[in-house]
């Protein structure tokens, strides 16, 4: 998943969701939009890159849902526009998803080609909310980068 990140940012420019810095292949680390802690995966449509210090802050919290949601789906967007747009990002892509998407249901609804940006933040919306929420009512904390 890093190497994707990484790959996506040398043709892409992508700024963090929380502190909106700009990310380079040296200043990526992967957070779990849902904390690891409470979904145990590394699900492809939870992992997003940040840098290691937000990262590090956010620790096992929940990002607040109003404040960077949008911000999430615009990044992923924006990879996913790559993917069909330069062959090494695909290459990239397609080693993530036979180890980071286990769900048929969710490759087929959200890693096809043509999504509009609006399809594809509603269906990202469908697949992340309902495990944030799920995250929220057993106590996970909610955060935001000061």
């Amino acid at each position: 998943v890093k190497r994707y990140w990484k790959t996506v940012v040398k043709v892409s420019p992508i700024r963090d969701i929380y502190g909106d810095e700009e990310m380079t292949p040296a200043n990526i680390s992967i957070d779990h939009f849902v904390p690891w802690s409470y979904v145990a995966h590394d699900e492809l449509w939870n992992l997003h890159p940040t840098t290691r210090s937000i990262n590090s802050s956010k620790s096992n919290y929940l990002p607040d849902w109003e404040s960077y949601f949008s911000k999430l789906c615009d990044i992923e967007y924006q990879a996913y526009e790559t993917v069909w747009q330069y062959e090494q990002i695909q290459k990239e892509f397609d080693k993530c998803l036979k180890e980071h998407v286990n769900d048929l249901d969710i490759k087929v609804k959200l890693y096809c080609k043509g999504l509009s940006k609006e399809v594809f933040s509603g269906r990202l919306e469908e697949i992340v909310y309902p495990v944030y929420h799920a995250a929220q009512n057993l106590g996970f904390d909610s955060w935001q980068w000061q």
